[in-house]
């Protein structure tokens, strides 16, 4: 701490003495002024002194506190942000034969049958057929102006969409009986429903809610991956408070959150496709049914000779 000069003790005194003041008496007076005047001095540079070492203190413990922060808080929020979508495999259960001219483009499992919607003009149909053997049990063939699409279960009826000519048909499950018809603004695709609504597709990233007994669409749910739009939504079906959507011309499903519309898990069936369908672009991947009784998922593709039960293997890390 520096020590007070004779200038400034002049000035002290000049300022606590009067100027006619004289003798040991005065400079009794000024020497008690002056010492209180040093021990001021001396408290303020302490204040001062101990304001710094306190701010040096403060922003160190600051400068930790913004550490901890980035590395305990931000850190995994950003680690979180960029966590990959996990990735599950199979494992082929059960092979089944699959009619090779049937161009696939619904799939249902009701009540122990099954039933498949099948496109291309004039080679359109519903069907029912047998699991076992693949035998087509029931047919009803669609006006050959009509592209068969997406098939879905409703109570006691099937409803089966086209897919460019904007129209559905509601069908007698038992019967095949033609019901009723509607139209739809978008092209069809896939079709399924949960508890409340029936979930139409149209080749993009949107999917549609539609009201089953007025088919009005009433919602939407966009899917993204990523925070991408995933494009080409093909074939649905919901399992599990799920929907799952096959990728057209990919290996891929999409397993998606109705809530959020963000894919939660892939299904990469790479392998799958039988070697006699390699050549034809048009053979690929498209139809997943399940058994809710029994808990069985079975896929299959466009004119595929086989139909599979597959259990799926959950990635072995949700990072990669």
């Amino acid at each position: 701490m520096a020590s007070c000069n004779g200038k400034v003790l002049q000035q002290v005194r000049a300022s606590i003495l009067p100027a006619n003041s004289r003798g040991p008496h005065a400079a009794s007076v000024f020497h008690i002024h002056a010492m209180q005047y040093v021990e001021s001095m001396r408290s303020r540079r302490l204040t001062e002194a101990t304001s710094y070492i306190f701010g040096i203190r403060l922003t160190r413990s600051f400068s930790l506190l913004t550490l901890f922060f980035i590395t305990f808080v931000s850190a995994p929020l950003v680690f979180a942000a960029t966590r990959a979508i996990p990735v599950e495999s199979y494992r082929i259960i059960h092979t089944y034969p699959h009619d090779a001219n049937a161009f696939t483009q619904g799939l249902v499992f009701v009540n122990g049958m099954l039933y498949e919607s099948t496109g291309l003009r004039g080679r359109s149909s519903l069907r029912m057929v047998d699991l076992a053997t693949g035998r087509v049990l029931q047919k009803h063939d669609l006006p050959a102006k009509y592209f068969g699409e997406g098939l879905t279960d409703w109570k006691s009826q099937l409803i089966q969409l086209t897919w460019q000519a904007h129209l559905g048909f509601v069908y007698d499950t038992f019967s095949f009986r033609t019901l009723r018809t509607f139209t739809y603004p978008w092209e069809g695709w896939g079709l399924t429903h949960d508890s409340r609504h029936l979930i139409l597709s149209d080749g993009t990233s949107v999917l549609h809610l539609l009201d089953p007994a007025t088919f009005k669409s009433v919602g939407e749910i966009r899917v993204t991956a990523d925070g991408q739009p995933v494009l080409n939504l093909n074939e649905l079906e919901y399992i599990h408070g799920e929907i799952y959507a096959n990728i057209w011309e990919t290996n891929r499903i999409a397993r998606i959150s109705p809530a959020t519309g963000k894919v939660i898990e892939w299904i990469d069936l790479s392998g799958l496709r039988p070697p006699s369908t390699q050549q034809n672009e048009n053979a690929v991947l498209n139809g997943i049914a399940y058994d809710n009784q029994h808990d069985r998922l079975y896929v299959t593709g466009k004119l595929w000779p086989d139909l599979y039960e597959i259990k799926l293997i959950p990635a072995a890390s949700h990072v990669q």
